[in-house]
């Protein structure tokens, strides 16, 4: 699946494939995965982690929400 973090400065990911996003919504850290049902949730100060090639990256947040539908993940943030 993909994945985009967009922040008011400009990206920091731009589509890049991911094989699991894992996000500090409002209710609790929670993941996605391929073929996830479509939502969006508003996330806290925290962190988005997500694996790419086996390896698992993050950047911290402060603030933001998230959509995902047909496999994208695409998160405005507040860094």
């Amino acid at each position: 699946m993909k994945l985009k973090i967009l922040t008011p400065s400009g990206s920091v990911v731009d589509g890049i494939e991911v094989s699991a996003v894992f996000l500090s919504g409002t209710l609790g850290e929670f993941e996605v995965l391929p073929d996830h049902a479509p939502i969006i949730s508003s996330l806290e100060r925290g962190d988005i982690r997500w694996r790419e090639d086996g390896q698992e990256k993050g950047t911290s947040i402060n603030s933001g929400f998230v959509t995902v539908r047909d496999n994208v993940v695409e998160a405005c943030v507040e860094i």
